[in-house]
């Protein structure tokens, strides 16, 4: 299944029926009257959480969700049909913006909400409502109201306790596989992950979900490489591990990079619980091990974890540290105060 997290579709709701102008014509009942019923109620168009989606691909292949109008009324006093609904099934995580990308209509997180995105046209009413004392013959009858159709973006944005960010080739996929039963694409050049990956992460008989993303390069907040258009995955992200290459020429310089990357992104991102750790420590000697931390804790500012995905050095500890970090986060626990970077 191909994944997709932004979708432009365009939505109508239904327009109501029209009144109906009509008169009894009973042989044997002498000045009958009106008896025009009301037309039905237009369509509305819903947007629905369903369990078991993990993309918005349907929408590549439907982008026009169009509720029925309703039916117009009837003689002998009849009301006409309402029309059929439209319900726009989404994954859990789905945000719904209007056609400007920026107004927030919705934010749909939890499996079985619902929300009305086009409410459909009241239908008109028939003459038999315009009777009175003085009108005993009305011949008029009102006309449904339109339905309202607009454009709408779904933009999804995946639900996960702990985000992996870092550099392409920092070893984010191949964590996420050491640690899950993920499997993303592993390989040896850039940009491998595309589109991102979850996982179920367990450490201590407990479970939490990871969410990697594809790498981050210099620019990507400028639309560099694949640009910072996943990073909304890890928006709702509890806490982020950041991976730093122990390979790299100038660990601190890769830090400071994807730092820069997402600030430059939301500064809300930038300010989340982050746990920093240097991977692939296997290829290094003890020197250069105790050169490359104190270089990368001297640039974050804070105890840099030393692991490597392949060996599964360090991993049980940085796992851990994860866990008690999502744990923190949690609304049942006390706040101990806003973080600091």
């Amino acid at each position: 299944m191909k994944f997709l997290d932004l979708a432009k579709v365009q939505i109508r709701s239904g327009g109501g029926g029209a009144g109906c102008v009509s008169f009894r014509r009973e042989k044997f009942i002498e000045y009958g009257g009106p008896n025009g019923g009301d037309g039905g109620r237009g369509g509305d168009v819903w947007a629905e959480v369903v369990d078991g989606l993990n993309t918005l691909i349907d929408f590549r292949y439907q982008q026009h969700f169009f509720a029925k109008s309703g039916q117009g009324g009837m003689g002998q006093g009849r009301t006409g049909k309402d029309g059929e609904s439209v319900v726009l099934r989404v994954p859990v995580g789905t945000e719904i913006l209007d056609e400007d990308q920026e107004t927030v209509i919705a934010d749909l997180t939890e499996v079985g909400q619902r929300v009305l995105l086009a409410k459909g046209g009241n239908g008109g009413w028939g003459n038999l409502h315009f009777k009175s004392a003085t009108n005993q013959a009305p011949r008029r009858a009102n006309a449904g109201q339109p339905g309202v159709e607009r454009e709408i973006w779904l933009r999804l944005k995946l639900i996960a306790d702990a985000g992996l960010a870092g550099l392409p080739n920092a070893g984010k996929s191949t964590f996420l596989a050491a640690t899950s039963n993920a499997r993303p694409k592993i390989a040896d050049y850039p940009f491998t992950t595309l589109h991102p990956n979850l996982g179920v992460v367990g450490i201590d008989g407990r479970e939490f979900v990871m969410a990697d993303i594809p790498g981050l390069i210099e620019g990507a907040s400028e639309g560099r490489g694949l640009g910072d258009q996943f990073l909304g995955h890890i928006e709702r992200c509890a806490v982020l591990l950041q991976l730093v290459d122990g390979t790299a020429v100038d660990v601190a310089e890769d830090w400071r990079v994807i730092d820069h990357e997402l600030d430059a992104y939301s500064h809300d991102v930038a300010m989340k619980p982050r746990i920093i750790a240097l991977n692939k420590i296997d290829a290094l000697d003890e020197e250069e091990r105790a050169e490359k931390k104190a270089a990368l804790e001297a640039a974050c500012g804070r105890p840099v974890h030393m692991i490597s995905a392949v060996s599964g050095e360090g991993m049980q500890e940085v796992l851990r540290a994860l866990m008690a970090r999502i744990d923190k986060s949690k609304p049942s626990d006390e706040d101990d105060g806003p973080w600091q970077p």
